[in-house]
């Protein structure tokens, strides 16, 4: 009631001076009563009606008419249907104290009823009511009600107690329509109009979809009974079959009403459909006060209705953040499982035997490289954009933010995928170490199977010739012979055993390097070191045993043996020559290559020294046989000293001769492919050096643009999605990138000295840039969803973008503690030191001292716009409930839409206060749930 009186007074004040103007106008009006009807000027309140002046004076109830004319007469059928239509309306009142009245002239003389009335409607107290039957006792309790409405802001002009105690129906019934006007209308208000303006514009627009119903006015506009049905039928439309209705039927459309209303609506029949239909313009008074008896009946309908649309819209936000979550959830857990599926494989690093094995494990890789990590790499991209974007619509509708499930955080994926990219990387250099190990164990291998067959060959039968007997039955020439033979044998075997000291050292390094078939190796060597052993040893017996018989024999050929200790050294040269340009070679560079092209140069150039020692050598032979020949020996004379004859020494000249050129082709082939290799090398480099800056340069671009405040947000994205599209364009320059770094890689190339970048460079770059750019774009539309959710204007972001760019000082993206408290005070806030740490705790929940652009929006958001609150969505659901601590599932069910009731049945708890009833449910729980302020 102090509301109501609030409101009266301000209405009073308000129209304060429209009422001298008006007033005067209505000095000016006429009347004509000769037929008992109002013309289309105005007539007198003295007659029930009202002038043109105090229609549009409809939205202020205190404006009454200047002076009644006592002598005029209300027009009997108006005064028949204000007679009905107010008793009526007493009647409804009166019936909640248990009474009422027949005769409203009559029931109201002595004040009593009247006084009950005023107590009904009002809900306040009136004065005690004089209990005697005198006239002045009646008049002492007319004036006290009088008294009491005059008290509630309203202008009574020449109404008086003494006409109501006289039974004056005219005083009397423009009494009650002042009553009715205070307490049932004047309260009605619609869009920011109220009175009969705001119930005229009510009916306007719940009448609005109808056929044939066009309200306009309180009189004509409702003969036909159309309008009243559409009233029911928009709130009911299970009482009346609109459909059905038939707009020349007004009798039966109007009786239709005012049963459907009695009988459902506990509106009680207030008029009569024939004086209605059979009055040119009923009476304006009665439609009114019928007509606010449906908005009245209606209008906690209304207010239930809304309160379930806030519901409806609380849990649809609800419902989408539950979704968001849910989809977060599933693309999280699919992305780690991937995770946690190739983190084994590229961990495992079991090494092959053969090339072809490994080159199939690398071909792999580069698969997985190029067809199964970039999808992960936008999953991965998506989902932290995701995340904030959920976030963020979670802090709009101040709902707690969103923490996922144990292990699934942005963190949890972010620490998963930089194991998942330390292995690959790991798995990659293991590669290509374990391709350079087989390359370089392949070789050794090779050249010590051709070591090993040139020893065993060159050492097949010598046990057996040193464990012989035959100087036992030689002449001294004979025994000296042999015992030159075996200073020979010494020497060649001196000569021997720097290959054999070779061999060993590679069986040495193909066991380091865990050669697959070492043991085959190690046999194979161990069987060449137990034979070298023994042949020392029977040469050391040999020659122990032909110095001991040497001494019994005293000549032996000089020539002979001069010939075996040339020839053998020779020989074997000859033999270390041919396993020199047989050898087998391995280079990575230009400069290797042209290292071994400068050593065989130079062998080629001690071949006319050796040809000179070859011809000296032979011309000894010769001169063995000149002397043979004069001695008159045989000239078929075989050297005693040396198996190694002048036709073994011609036949190995000329394989090394043969062998020179050949030596000299594949070296100059192989400089061939290794120049190839470094023009290779150069055009990746070129690629490189391009690419690599021009990811920096975008970066910092990007970077750049996150700061400029020079335009607005969708300016800025414009501009990002600009920067994106270049992005996207340049990825074929990527991957031809990748196309020339993979065909180095199949020519075994695997360092440049041209460029500092190496494809994983550029791979992290390009990826980084990727994340970059696509955190920027989702930054801003963050800030734009920010902005539109709570209302802030571009000029109010490009202010809080201009203050936390100037206490950035440090250009980091974030403000210190220091700074941040500087801007504060720079923007007006008087701070204590309490108010600052709450304000840190808001904005910095972590600790970091740092507070980030999207945390300062949301504090400045926060103390510049309103939200909705637990409170509210309490209060909805307590209009809902009937004012009632709990709330049943019919009423969930009746109030709000199917899916939203059950989404509130599903998960609002059961009520356990002590005044509850089976099946009543729990709204305060699950309303403070919603914004966690509590758990369920």
């Amino acid at each position: 009631m102090q509301n109501q009186t609030m409101q009266s007074q301000m209405m009073q004040s308000t129209t304060m001076m429209q009422n001298q103007t008006m007033q005067s106008q209505m000095m000016q009006t006429s009347v004509d009563y000769s037929n008992g009807y109002m013309m289309q000027t105005s007539v007198d309140y003295n007659n029930g009606y009202r002038t043109q002046m105090q229609e549009q004076q409809d939205n202020d109830y205190t404006i009454q008419e200047d002076e009644w004319d006592r002598d005029l007469l209300l027009d009997p059928a108006w005064e028949k249907q204000q007679r009905k239509t107010f008793t009526a309306w007493c009647n409804s009142h009166l019936r909640k104290a248990g009474t009422g009245i027949e005769n409203i002239e009559e029931d109201f003389r002595n004040g009593l009823k009247l006084m009950l009335l005023l107590e009904v409607i009002s809900g306040e107290r009136l004065p005690k009511p004089d209990r005697g039957k005198m006239r002045f006792h009646k008049i002492a309790n007319v004036n006290k009600a009088l008294e009491y409405i005059t008290s509630k802001g309203v202008k009574l002009v020449s109404i008086g107690a003494e006409e109501i105690v006289d039974g004056n129906i005219k005083m009397t019934l423009g009494m009650i329509w002042t009553i009715i006007l205070r307490f049932a209308i004047q309260d009605i208000s619609v869009e920011e109009t109220s009175a009969k303006e705001g119930l005229l514009l009510w009916c306007q627009r719940k009448t609005a979809p109808y056929r044939n119903v066009n309200v306009q006015n309180f009189h004509v506009n409702w003969k036909d009974g159309l309008a009243l049905c559409a009233l029911i039928h928009r709130h009911r439309p299970d009482l009346i079959d609109y459909a059905k209705l038939n707009k020349d039927d007004p009798l039966g459309n109007l009786n239709l009403a005012f049963e459907v209303a009695e009988k459902h609506l506990d509106i009680p029949k207030m008029l009569d459909a024939e004086d209605i239909i059979n009055t040119p313009k009923p009476d304006e008074r009665a439609i009114m006060t019928y007509v606010s008896c449906f908005y009245h009946a209606f209008a906690g309908a209304e207010q239930a209705e809304t309160a379930a649309n806030r519901i409806c819209k609380v849990l649809g936000v609800n419902q989408e953040n539950e979704n968001l979550m849910q989809e977060y959830e599933k693309l999280a857990s699919q992305l780690l499982e991937w995770i946690r599926r190739m983190t084994p494989w590229l961990e495992n690093k079991s090494p092959e035997t053969t090339m072809a094995a490994m080159r199939g494990k690398l071909e792999d890789f580069r698969d997985y490289r190029r067809q199964h990590k970039p999808p992960k790499v936008q999953e991965k991209c998506q989902l932290e954009i995701s995340f904030n974007t959920l976030q963020t619509k979670l802090r709009i509708s101040n709902r707690p933010a969103f923490m996922p499930s144990e292990g699934r955080m942005v963190s949890d994926i972010t620490s998963a995928w930089a194991g998942l990219e330390q292995a690959e990387k790991g798995y990659e250099e293991w590669l290509l170490s374990e391709i350079r190990r087989l390359e370089r164990l392949n070789h050794l291998a090779e050249k010590f199977q051709m070591k090993s067959t040139t020893h065993q060959d060159w050492s097949v039968g010598k046990d057996s010739v040193l464990s012989q007997k035959d100087y036992e039955s030689c002449s001294l020439t004979e025994v000296r012979a042999l015992l030159r033979k075996h200073e020979a044998f010494e020497s060649d075997l001196a000569a021997h055993q720097d290959r054999v000291e070779q061999i060993a050292a590679i069986a040495q390094e193909l066991n380091e390097l865990d050669y697959h078939a070492a043991s085959s190796i190690n046999e194979r060597c161990q069987g060449i070191c137990d034979q070298w052993d023994q042949l020392g040893t029977l040469t050391q017996n040999r020659r122990e045993n032909l110095e001991r018989t040497e001494k019994l024999l005293e000549t032996i050929d000089q020539l002979f043996l001069e010939f075996s200790k040339r020839s053998a050294p020779f020989n074997n040269w000859m033999e270390g020559a041919m396993e020199d340009l047989q050898d087998m070679f391995i280079v990575h560079t230009v400069d290797d290559i042209q290292s071994l092209i400068s050593a065989h140069d130079q062998f080629k150039a001690t071949l006319p020294e050796a040809d000179c020692e070859r011809q000296a050598i032979l011309s000894i032979y010769t001169e063995v046989q000149k002397i043979a020949q004069s001695y008159g020996i045989s000239p078929n004379l075989t050297n005693p000293y040396s198996d190694i004859t002048p036709a073994e020494i011609g036949l190995k000249w000329e394989k090394v001769k043969k062998l020179v050129p050949q030596r000299n082709s594949i070296l100059q082939e192989e400089l061939a492919r290794q120049h190839a290799n470094e023009r290779l090398r150069r055009q990746f480099a070129a690629q490189a050096n391009i690419i690599g800056p021009w990811i920096q340069t975008r970066m910092e671009e990007i970077s750049r643009s996150s700061v400029d405040i020079g335009g607005s947000l969708e300016d800025q994205m414009s501009q990002l999605k600009q920067f994106e599209q270049v992005i996207i364009n340049y990825k074929s320059n990527i991957d031809k990138l990748e196309g020339d770094h993979q065909h180095i890689q199949e020519f075994l190339v695997f360092d440049n000295k041209h460029t500092n970048y190496t494809m994983e460079h550029i791979r992290v770059g390009w990826e980084q840039l990727l994340t970059t750019i696509a955190r920027t774009i989702n930054e801003i539309e963050t800030q734009i969803l920010t902005r539109d959710a709570k209302g802030i204007s571009q000029q109010q972001m490009n202010e809080f973008r201009q203050s936390f760019t100037h206490f950035d000082r440090k250009k980091k993206g974030g403000m210190e503690t220091d700074d941040f408290r500087a801007c504060l005070i720079s923007m007006g806030y008087d701070l204590g030191e309490s108010e600052f740490t709450r304000i840190m705790s808001l904005v910095d929940p972590n600790g970091s001292n740092k507070v980030t652009f999207q945390s300062f929006v949301d504090f400045m958001t926060r103390e510049t716009s309103d939200s909705d609150t637990s409170e509210q969505v309490l209060a909805s659901f307590k209009i809902l409930a009937a004012d009632k601590p709990f709330i049943l599932l019919e009423e969930l069910r009746r109030e709000l839409p199917p899916e939203q009731a059950e989404y509130c049945i599903a998960r609002m708890p059961l009520y356990n206060g002590p005044d509850g009833v089976p099946g009543a449910l729990d709204y305060t729980a699950f309303s403070t749930a919603l914004y966690g302020e509590s758990d369920l």
